[in-house]
């Protein structure tokens, strides 16, 4: 990497927190100052304005969540595993994705609806992404003939997302993790009983 490449990686990676703790809007210039350590001239010689970089950042948080769950899917062989291996994820570690300001997707998402515009395309890539992730362990499940053969991957994927960031929303604003944990119950058995042979 370049000097200017590890500059922009170094203020991508320390503005990412701040972005998915306070929100887009929120998130001033001094913030990301302080957290860098870096003056005005150095960030907007790497960026073009806070727009940019909150694009930059919201896809880098996306990104790290991905290769989390892809870790979590790589320890396992079949689907149904990975279906049961992703819900156990969130299970274990409400409390990380908690301090860590919650699920970028759903932050970015209620932002993005409502008052930053400019994230709502990398936003809906995202979780078109997401859903292409699902629905593909789905079909590789049909495949195997671990799941029905008739059973729809993408109404599954998007009834996985649905309930699980319903559950994260609603566990985060009440202080009640067991309502997440009510959310994954509803999802393991949406696997076990609709989902599996």
């Amino acid at each position: 990497m370049s000097k200017a490449e590890r500059t922009t990686a170094f203020i991508i990676e320390k503005s990412a927190p701040i972005f998915n703790t306070k929100g887009y809007v929120a998130t001033s210039l001094s913030d990301i100052l302080e957290a860098t350590g870096l003056t005005k001239g150095a960030i907007y010689g790497n960026f073009e304005d806070k727009d940019q970089l909150a694009i930059a950042v919201y896809k880098h948080n996306y990104e790290a969540m991905q290769k989390r769950l892809e870790a979590v899917y790589s320890g396992h062989t079949n689907a149904y595993d990975k279906l049961r291996a992703f819900t156990q994820y969130y299970r274990d570690n409400w409390k990380k994705i908690f301090e860590r300001g919650g699920c970028p997707v759903l932050n970015a998402s209620i932002e993005a609806d409502d008052n930053v515009s400019f994230l709502k395309k990398p936003v809906q890539q995202s979780i078109k992404s997401w859903i292409r992730s699902l629905a593909g362990i789905i079909e590789a499940g049909v495949q195997e003939g671990t799941f029905k053969e008739d059973i729809q991957a993408e109404y599954y994927a998007h009834s996985i997302i649905m309930i699980l960031e319903g559950g994260v929303m609603l566990s985060k604003i009440m202080s009640n993790q067991q309502l997440l944990y009510t959310a994954l119950d509803r999802i393991d058995a949406m696997i076990d009983n609709e989902m599996n042979q």
